[in-house]
């Protein structure tokens, strides 16, 4: 094969090559485009389902009436003498001090037998309660919380209000009590006594009148983003059921909503014992804390931990058991597995003796009483449309496809403007984007085109050099037979003799297995189609622009064939002086009837037609991809 043509086809299967190589890395970029480090569960889960957990408020609020308090003489009066008696039995000391500590601690210990209720009656207006934790359901407004969360018993109320709003007084009461001990200076454990005293007094004889409650859950103005703006939204309470050792269930609703984000509900048989929980919820050590801003108080926690045991209760209700943390505020809250579907609610945890919320032990009211109580108020848990766009911007933006999941967000805020979070992913795609961090992978249609395009210039490249091979097959001489002229070879004369192509004559010539090919417009300088080469490795022809001077040995007439010897031993060809008959001649002996198949040499029409024909292909192909 010529220099150049090597060259050329050297660089067309090449190139074929790695482009197919490349095709198969651009066809399969979809499947293995990266898809970011692996993000936990939580973190997932957390962004999933946050944007539906609320904070829930419960208010009280009236007039507060307390009486004044009076001793009660007789039952003073004998104390005095008990005092008395331990002092001379030498049970307590002697002094002022340890004889009134003796005396407020016998009135603490049964403070109705030696105080009584008596008038002018104190008014006070005050309001109190409560947070807890509430998730939306259903898009329009229905939300779930705990039975607890909306409703407090007389007991709780009159506890709540005396030690939120009848501090004052507590505190006045006491001090009037110390003062009437006259030349005596109570320290601080003395002052807490009596301070629990009036505790017990006010709140025992409290009365609160023009009682209100209201519920409300805290929402962010439009805009986005939980911050300064969010407002109590006023909810109405649908239905309530016993609070805990009960199904401590209830069921509010907003009005005026659409699209609210929400949380599935899955089923008590998606989690077992030794399986991960996740409770999201406020806990009120934050809530209630003022060292927190409210940006801080209005983003809900997530804790988890594992599933301990399914319980139940004396009235038969069931609870799970979970070592996941809980705290003041988090009741309502809901549970979920690591699919990220509600599998129950927080309820109640365990609290230490003195009255500090434990984390060793959490009880969750299972979802399938959550989904029977919906039932009785028809209410059908329903995945907004809201959520469902968020959930698939999420996808992408933890894949770092940040510009597929930058139009899914803004698409959120616009079904949802008061969606807590989607304003923050907003500006981070968008910051993501131009710092050079998107890793969006191409359109699959962009992929297919491209692998199409590919495969079709392999297509054309096999069958190009599928031609080629046959090209090469056919001018080939096999092994073991008598071969037909090789490129190089001389070209067949009388009786058997030959000559080598004849130069110059116009325009350039090349033989090719014997023929004279015209060079073809459009292909490369000295362009030939494959054939084999010179046995001795080099092509025999011209010698100084002639013919090739004749060697003393390359004409023996005693040899058989005229002497003509076909093939040396080493595999060279051997070249005789041509006979003295001219190139017409040859035409004439071939016109009279040896075909070129009798002469050892192909057709040159056919050759011509067969060339012409793969210069159009190679002027058509597919332009590579």
């Amino acid at each position: 094969m010529d220099g150049n043509l090597r060259k050329y086809f050297g660089r067309l299967t090449g190139g074929m090559a790695a482009t197919a190589a490349f095709a198969l890395l651009v066809v399969a970029a979809p499947a293995s485009a990266d898809t970011g480090d692996e993000v936990p569960v939580g973190t997932r889960l957390a962004a999933r389902t946050h944007p539906a957990v609320q904070l829930t408020s419960i208010t009280y609020s009236g007039e507060v009436v307390v009486p004044s308090s009076q001793a009660k003489e007789a039952a003073w009066d004998q104390l005095t003498n008990e005092a008395t008696r331990a002092v001379l039995a030498g049970k307590i000391p002697s002094d002022e001090r340890s004889i009134a500590k003796f005396l407020f601690q016998r009135v603490a210990a049964d403070v109705d037998r030696y105080l009584q209720p008596v008038g002018p009656e104190r008014t006070v207006k005050a309001q109190v309660g409560g947070m807890c934790t509430g998730w939306w359901v259903t898009p329009d407004g229905y939300m779930v919380t705990g039975a607890h969360c909306v409703e407090m018993s007389n007991e709780e109320l009159s506890q709540t209000f005396a030690q939120q709003a009848l501090e004052k007084f507590n505190k006045q009461d006491a001090k009037d009590m110390i003062n009437a001990l006259r030349n005596f200076e109570a320290d601080k454990e003395m002052i807490e006594l009596v301070q629990q005293i009036y505790v017990t007094f006010n709140s025992t004889h409290l009365e609160i009148r023009g009682l209100r409650k209201s519920l409300s859950v805290l929402q962010s103005l439009p805009g986005g983003g939980v911050d300064k703006t969010a407002k109590e939204v006023p909810a109405e309470l649908v239905s309530v059921g016993e609070s805990y050792p009960g199904k401590d269930f209830a069921l509010l609703k907003v009005n005026g909503q659409q699209n609210l984000p929400t949380v599935p509900l899955g089923d008590d048989a998606d989690v077992q014992t030794g399986d991960t929980l996740y409770i999201s919820g406020f806990p009120g050590l934050v809530t209630n804390t003022p060292w927190f801003s409210i940006e801080s108080k209005l983003d809900p926690a997530l804790t988890e931990g594992p599933y301990n045991a399914k319980r139940s209760t004396q009235e038969g209700v069931p609870y799970i058991q979970t070592q996941a943390p809980s705290y003041h505020g988090n009741s309502g809250g809901p549970v979920f597995s690591r699919a990220g579907k509600v599998v129950g609610m927080l309820i109640a945890g365990t609290v230490s003796e003195n009255g500090e919320a434990s984390e060793n032990e959490s009880f969750v009211l299972p979802v399938s009483i959550i989904k029977e109580k919906l039932n009785e108020k028809n209410v059908k848990p329903a995945a907004s449309l809201t959520t469902t766009k968020y959930n698939e911007a999420l996808d992408d933006f933890f894949q770092r496809h940040y510009k597929d999941a930058l139009p899914k967000f803004r698409e959120v805020q616009a079904l949802f403007p008061g969606h807590p979070y989607v304003a923050k992913y907003i500006t981070d795609s968008q910051q993501a984007i131009s710092s050079g961090k998107d890793e969006t992978p191409q359109p699959v249609w962009l992929w297919a085109a491209a692998g199409a395009g590919v495969l079709i210039v392999i297509g054309g490249g096999v069958l190009l050099l599928l031609l080629m091979r046959r090209r090469r097959k056919s001018s080939s001489s096999p092994q073991g037979r008598s071969p037909s002229p090789a490129y190089g070879g001389p070209y067949p004369g009388v009786n058997g003799g030959g000559f080598p192509a004849q130069a110059g004559g116009g325009y350039d010539r090349q033989a090719v297995n014997g023929q004279v090919l015209h060079e073809l417009p459009g292909l490369p300088q000295g362009w030939q189609p494959q054939s084999l080469p010179p046995a001795n490795g080099h092509q025999p022809g011209r010698a100084g622009g002639g013919y090739e001077a004749a060697r003393a040995h390359d004409h023996d007439p005693q040899r058989p064939g005229g002497g003509y010897d076909p093939q040396r031993p080493d595999g060279a060809t051997q070249y005789v002086r041509p006979a003295p008959s001219p190139y017409g001649q040859q035409r004439s002996q071939a016109a009279a009837g040896q075909g070129p198949g009798e002469s050892g040499a192909p057709d040159v029409a056919d050759l011509e037609r067969e060339i012409a024909e793969l210069r159009r292909q190679l002027q058509h192909r597919q332009p590579e991809a």
